[in-house]
């Protein structure tokens, strides 16, 4: 083996019994790695035409049995290793790798349809009931439309585009440039009719050639109930006229939900903060609470602790995907007066002495406790 030289299989990474598809397979790998486009190292070009050395003759039958035979001398004078980048044109499958790194665009121009339309985003509020149970909104917007003169093509009417003279209608140029490693396409769109192939001769009067005008649209937006705060909702080809023709963009509209002053929400659980006094906490007592389908009795009974919870089943939000409704969970705060009559003082005095030393309730689990409980379980 001459001296300095690399094993080719050691090159390649892959064994002496390695069959020809799977050297194909570690040459392609590796020179996607260090193709000097890519691999922006010092060493890349080197290992680059070393991998391409490599594969030359292993990638060959012929030329692989003279090397397992003889070594680097077996393979001297064939071909290995003098092509340098020039060598590729001989080499099978060369067409995968070379589309891989430019897509193909130097072999075969082809030219670009009409841009797709650019999507617009819409904010709308809504109140706590309204995300809950769902809506229709009437919004107002702006959006760049197809121009009617015209019909979106830019031509004034009865006018045609022209072929683009810089790319010949194909919608990019081709440019050859050589290098130390070879010669290179550089593929790019075309500067004067932006990738379409077409340039506009007469421009209509309306759009100014554009194809597009800007409009203010009105439509109604169904909102499904249980929507929550941050949703969006996706309206397919509501957004702005593509260029040239092109398929319009989407309109999402936004959802942004205002508290409530009563309730708040835990996914789709309603949560709603009863404050009572240290009477109705210790006799029991029927209240009367709002719920998000009206008013209703609930019974506090004897001995409610601060803290506790009561839940109501189903007077929840609606799931947004699926059938019934969260829960609504009353949470107990005892409130402690701040100031009291001389009656309200005497009587609590006469109490307090009947009452002795309190001791600790035994802490019961709230609602979304168990819940968690139950889904790490």
């Amino acid at each position: 083996m001459a001296t300095g030289q690399r094993d080719y299989y050691e090159v390649l990474g892959v064994p002496r019994t390695a069959n020809q598809a799977e050297i194909k397979r570690a040459f392609r790998k590796l020179a996607m790695e260090y193709h000097p486009d890519r691999n922006p190292s010092p060493d890349a070009a080197e290992k680059f035409k070393e991998i391409n050395r490599a594969y030359e003759v292993l990638g060959d039958e012929q030329k692989r049995a003279m090397y397992d035979r003889f070594g680097h001398a077996g393979v001297e004078g064939t071909g290995a290793g003098a092509a340098g980048f020039d060598g590729f044109a001989h080499f099978e499958g060369f067409g995968d790798i070379f589309d891989a790194f430019f897509g193909g665009a130097a072999r075969r121009g082809r030219r670009r349809g009409p841009q797709r339309g650019s999507d617009l985003r819409y904010n709308l509020r809504l109140t706590f009931e309204e995300a809950v149970f769902g809506c229709e909104k009437e919004i107002e917007y702006q959006r760049l439309e197809r121009c009617s003169v015209c019909g979106g093509s830019g031509s004034e009417p009865g006018s045609m585009p022209a072929v683009c003279p810089e790319c010949n209608g194909m919608g990019e140029i081709r440019r050859a440039q050589q290098s130390f490693f070879g010669q290179f396409v550089n593929v790019m769109t075309c500067p004067r009719c932006q990738g379409e192939g077409r340039v506009i001769t007469s421009p209509c009067a309306a759009c100014r050639g554009s194809g597009r005008v800007r409009e203010t649209r009105r439509i109604v937006v169904k909102v499904p109930a249980g929507v929550d705060d941050g949703a969006q909702i996706r309206l397919s080809g509501e957004g702005e006229a593509g260029p040239r023709g092109g398929e319009p963009g989407n309109l999402y509209v936004v959802l942004s939900v205002a508290p409530h002053e009563r309730f708040h929400r835990v996914e789709d659980h309603i949560v709603l903060e009863l404050p009572v006094n240290i009477a109705q906490a210790a006799l029991g007592a029927a209240v009367t609470i709002p719920t998000l389908d009206g008013e209703m009795e609930l019974e506090i009974p004897a001995g409610t602790q601060s803290g506790e919870e009561f839940v109501i089943r189903g007077k929840g939000v609606p799931h947004l995907r699926g059938t019934g409704r969260g829960d609504m969970i009353v949470r107990v705060t005892v409130v402690v007066p701040e100031e009291l009559t001389d009656q309200q003082r005497k009587l609590l005095e006469q109490l307090a002495e009947t009452m002795g030393t309190p001791t600790l309730p035994k802490r019961h689990k709230g609602f979304f406790e168990r819940l968690r409980d139950a889904m790490a379980g």
